[in-house]
């Protein structure tokens, strides 16, 4: 080992000894003044889904701006279409469930009113070999179709209300009492 000369190891060790007090005092005090500034922000991070999450929803029908918009978890279907500039002066709200909570990835459908040949809004019969609208269609429309009675047709009515509407034809399989072969009897007559 080099031989140092004793005024430089004192000197050393007076610098050494004088880093670990200001190094114990900073410490003391919580850091330097303005730390807190130069500190990483704080990242957050946010589920998509949840009560206090957001939610991605489509908006289509009869409402004055449709499109997708992120919403607060939590958010009931009212808010939905209010958030879409409101629903129209055609717009049937009968057939809509505005209490509904709204769910991430669903489409909000509200459908218009149906108009007679004499201009009167009604929900008019579909026409002939027209598809049914799974979203507007009543109960009585539901129990005419094939392999519909009245329980089942009650069943799609409640299905319809606690989600939001049908987002496809194919949805219709999670209702109650619609298997595979009822279901592919009603794929022709029924639409979203």
């Amino acid at each position: 080992m080099p031989d140092i000369p004793p005024r430089q190891l004192v000197a050393c060790g007076l610098a050494l000894l004088a880093i670990v007090v200001l190094g114990a005092w900073s410490l003391s005090r919580g850091g330097e003044p303005g730390a807190e500034a130069a500190a990483a922000p704080e990242i957050r991070v946010e589920s998509d889904v949840g009560a206090g999450g957001r939610v991605t929803v489509h908006i289509a029908g009869a409402v004055r701006r449709p499109g997708v918009y992120r919403m607060a978890g939590g958010a009931r279907v009212d808010d939905a279409v209010r958030r879409a500039g409101g629903a129209t002066r055609r717009a049937d709200l009968s057939q809509v469930n505005l209490a509904a909570e709204v769910e991430d990835g669903r489409q909000i459908l509200v459908p218009a009113r149906v108009r007679t040949p004499t201009g009167a809004a009604s929900a008019a019969e579909p026409a002939p070999g027209v598809p049914l609208n799974l979203n507007t269609a009543t109960l009585e429309q539901l129990d005419e179709l094939d392999g519909i009675g009245p329980t089942t047709a009650q069943s799609i009515l409640e299905y319809r209300e606690e989600h939001g509407g049908f987002g496809s034809v194919e949805e219709l399989g999670n209702v109650p009492g619609i298997g595979d072969v009822r279901l592919a009897s009603l794929r022709e007559q029924v639409r979203v």
